[in-house]
């Protein structure tokens, strides 16, 4: 190429569509992954939802002025490798795969398949790097251990070679039909952190993407002929994750949490990565993938098209070269591969090198020939009595999640949870109707409180001007207390001392400072007596437990002398919790190594519980007060009964990560519910079945990757379990099933800002007349708010006993702490939320509801039957077109 010829692209512009344009209102995840989170065929959109494990489908092209929908596909691989053969736009998502590999003993994290063979594919898991005949549902070949995590496995062009780029920082060439061993090797990129490739239309040139010493993005050029050093390298100001996307002679950087999009030529006979264009985005990119090239506008010049994938949006961005005549230009769109294997995976494996034919992107040249692969059966169709394994939502009208729970594959694994069975919760504002059941067998399994709204209430009740709040307390406390009466806050002040805030007078605390307890030790756990709501205990590093009581008035002035000081730990506690029946009864956790029942009456050490090895990070009691469940960081979860024995009753696997976990007692304490994190440090839900510890969890669901270990808050009497970190801004919401489904999720609840705790006040404090199930206090970082979760109801005259069972009367003692010690048991006391002046909305749907309803029910009984009929022809079918020629 002459060194002064000007590029064909030299013009090339990106032009970012109007938000019309945009697939709007997903959700897309942020789990950890070595590749770009997006994908595209020539008909469909496949991208990682928020919901880890599954997959959002969507339509490529939109369908005239009909919005688009998502599909939702539940795949929860982890460690497998699933083919599903998608339906058309009418047919229901599959419920099972239809080929399953594996499985690996990581996470798969790279995918690609054979460019030219029909069936062949390579899969990275870890360090192994396998070559499979999927037909045969077996390994080819394993190719030759990394040295560390791979990070790109990918084939080139002519289906002959394999590029691999690892954590070890070395670019190895596999030919995988000749050797398992590496034939080249070098290294890539001076910084292991990430690293990608890409092959040119050749065999001998690829691109690679990674980092150099100085944390800089690099791009390199490679010449397999020569690959000892790289041809052309590039420096890009960014300390971002980059994602390549190669094509024509064009390539197209991203980075992952950046808002640009750099796109270059590679010019190979100088060789020289030219830049072409700059675009900037409006929202911040979490993946990109480019159209197949048969999608394009050619006759309108677009040579590139790259999908966006954001938080909340997939958007096209095209690149076009200006040319005055709207024709097709042979010297933009040369001929591209079909879709037609050139081969099958027994004749590649025996040297077969046939390659793909090719064809013309003209639109005069069109239709080009179609190929369905025989690997993946076609779908059977599914009974009425069962469900589908999706939820479909038009994009732009609705949350994408609120009639979604994650739907399971046919391989039921501890960390899959088996998601499909009838729907266990009415959906229903005053009862269940039958057309109502009938559109729920449609949705899927879903929770009753899926629309459930997370509402911060006025500000007229919140208390504003905290100042100086300790905003480092251990992993093990929840960051502060409540009562229905009162918050303790522990300060950042030396001496340890906390705060007491009245929750009936709210509003703005005076400049000067508060009157505090002063604890004498830093404080590592505190928690309000249930049965005494003047009495707060709080643990020290100096391992005592100090018994402070509060005066009814609230605090006026200093504290300096607890009412009781418990010794017996040798180090620091870890964590605190009250008896739920028996008065006086509190357990501890101390970094010792033991867990220890006091009596508070008498002031001394009743019980001592020994077996674990490592530091304790949480404790609860059952319901019945007779169990006590631990997790440790040892990776065990453990059931005590105290009075029965020192040494656990049973233990099983706990999550992998180290990093903390709190367990809780859940279905009627049939079940435990472990949050922590796996060996990725991604946070997870455990749900073991309390009677079963040993045999592993009976579900694990996965939620994000952050920091913070997640905080449950159970609520009994809804099933319903809140979670959130200190210093998240999400809290997400899930309703909890003993049996599949496990995890029905609802919509969360979102804040601006990080906040610092988050706790669940009493059943009694809800406004039944509002439908509020749950009201929660948000601690932030000067202020402390309380947040409100109700259902949105049509009926609200009605008092909603579907949603507010008889709740038990907690702040009452059953058993004395004597009693207890001596065996005895017993159940508490319900009451009834129901005020005097409202009636069962369940008793009037048994009587037929009221006029309106009974009217209007004809009606949704039609529409739901005319929902169900989906194989009727729509009235358009019947229209008559306009011919070609009159166009």
């Amino acid at each position: 190429m002459n060194r002064f010829k000007v590029s064909k692209f030299r013009h090339t512009e990106a032009r970012p569509p109007r938000r019309e344009a945009w697939i709007s209102n997903i959700r897309a995840g942020t789990a950890p992954s070595c590749r770009n989170h997006i994908k595209s065929s020539c008909s469909l959109i496949a991208f990682n939802s928020d919901c880890p494990g599954v997959l959002g489908i969507v339509p490529l092209q939109g369908q005239g002025e009909d919005k688009r929908c998502v599909a939702h596909l539940g795949c929860h691989s982890g460690e497998w490798v699933k083919l599903w053969r998608l339906p058309g736009p009418s047919q229901a998502m599959p419920s099972a795969p239809g080929v399953v590999l594996g499985p690996e003993e990581l996470p798969v994290e790279v995918l690609q398949f054979h460019p030219t063979s029909d069936g062949v594919l390579v899969s990275a898991s870890g360090t192994t790097v396998k070559v499979w005949d999927v037909a045969k549902q077996q390994p080819l070949t394993e190719l030759a251990a990394h040295g560390d995590l791979v990070q790109s496995a990918i084939w080139s062009r002519d289906g002959a070679l394999v590029g691999t780029a690892c954590k070890d920082k070395q670019l190895r060439i596999f030919d995988p039909r000749a050797k398992p061993q590496a034939s080249q090797s070098t290294e890539a990129h001076e910084n292991g952190r990430d690293s990608r490739l890409a092959w040119m239309g050749t065999q001998e040139h690829l691109v690679s993407t990674g980092f150099n010493q100085m944390r800089e993005h690099e791009v390199k050029l490679w010449d397999t002929r020569l690959f000892s050093s790289a041809l052309a390298s590039l420096t890009l100001d960014t300390s971002f994750l980059g994602e390549l996307v190669p094509a024509l002679g064009l390539s197209s950087d991203s980075f992952q949490g950046e808002k640009q999009l750099y796109c270059y030529e590679v010019v190979l006979q100088q060789p020289v990565l030219s830049p072409v264009t700059q675009c900037v985005l409006e929202s911040v990119l979490r993946g990109a993938t480019l159209v197949p090239r048969q999608v394009l506008a050619v006759m309108s010049c677009e040579v590139l098209r790259v999908l966006q994938l954001s938080d909340t949006a997939i958007v096209p961005i095209s690149y076009h070269v200006p040319r005055k005549a709207v024709e097709f230009h042979e010297d933009l769109f040369p001929d591209t591969a079909s879709c037609v294997p050139a081969s099958d995976p027994h004749s590649w494996w025996a040297g077969d090198n046939r390659q793909v034919q090719k064809v013309s992107l003209n639109p005069a040249c069109r239709p080009h020939p179609s190929f369905t692969s025989s690997l993946v059966p076609p779908m059977e169709p599914v009974p009425d009595t069962t469900q589908p394994a999706v939820t479909k939502t038009p994009v732009g009208d609705t949350d994408p999640t609120e009639d979604f729970s994650s739907p399971p594959s046919s391989l039921t694994s501890p960390s899959t949870p088996s998601s499909l069975g009838p729907s266990l919760s009415s959906t229903s504002g005053i009862g269940t109707s039958p057309s109502l059941r009938s559109l729920q067998s449609l949705l899927g399994p879903s929770s009753k409180f899926r629309h459930a709204q997370g509402t911060v209430l006025h500000r007229d009740s919140h208390i504003t001007n905290l100042k100086g709040l300790n905003l480092t307390t251990p992993g093990e406390c929840d960051g502060f207390c409540a009562n229905k009466l009162r918050v303790a806050v522990p300060l950042l002040s030396s001496g340890g001392q906390v705060a007491v805030l009245e929750l009936r007078k709210p509003g703005r605390l005076p400049d000067t400072a508060l009157p505090t307890l002063q604890n004498g030790a830093a404080v590592t756990d505190l928690a309000w007596d249930p049965f005494d709501p003047h009495r707060l205990a709080v643990g020290g590093e100096d391992a005592r437990i100090r018994l402070w009581r509060v005066p009814p008035e609230g605090l006026k002035e200093v504290l300096t002398t607890p009412e009781v000081v418990l010794t017996g730990h040798m180090e620091k506690i870890c964590s605190l919790r009250f008896h739920p029946l028996a008065a006086d009864v509190l357990a501890s956790s101390s970094y010792d190594l033991t867990v220890r029942i006091w009596d508070l009456q008498a002031g001394v050490e009743r019980l001592k519980l020994q077996g674990h090895r490592d530091q304790i990070f949480s404790l609860a009691w059952s319901p019945d007060g007779q169990q006590l469940a631990t997790v440790c960081r040892d990776g065990r979860v453990r059931v005590y009964r105290p009075l029965r024995s020192p040494e656990p009753l049973q233990e099983g696997p706990g999550p992998e990560g180290g990093r903390g976990a709190r367990v809780v007692w859940v279905c009627d304490g049939r079940c435990l519910l472990v949050s922590g994190f796996d060996s990725r440090s991604e946070r997870q839900m455990l749900l073991y079945e309390a009677e079963s510890l040993a045999g592993g969890p009976l579900a694990v669901l996965g939620l994000d990757v952050a920091p913070s270990t997640l905080l449950p808050s159970y609520d009994s009497d809804t099933g319903l379990v809140l979670l959130t970190g200190k210093g998240d801004t999400r809290v997400f919401l899930y309703e909890l099933l003993p049996e599949s489904p496990f995890f029905l999720e609802c919509n969360s609840f979102t804040s601006a800002d990080p906040h610092k705790g988050f706790a669940l006040l009493p059943k009694t404090e809800c406004d039944v007349r509002e439908v509020e199930f749950m009201r929660c206090l948000r601690l932030r970082q000067s202020s402390l708010e309380p947040v409100a979760f109700r259902l949105p109801r049509v009926r609200k005259e009605f008092f909603q006993d579907d949603v507010f069972p008889d709740t038990a009367v907690s702040w009452e003692p059953v058993l004395s702490a004597k009693a207890w010690l001596q065996g005895a048991t017993g159940q508490p006391r319900l009451l009834s939320l129901q005020p005097p002046d409202m009636s069962p909305a369940l008793r009037e749907a048994e009587a037929g509801g009221s006029p309106e309803v009974r009217s209007s029910r004809p009606l949704l009984n039609a529409m739901v039957a005319k929902l169900g009929n989906r194989d009727d022809p729509l009235p358009q079918d019947s229209f008559e077109g306009v011919d070609e020629d009159e166009w």
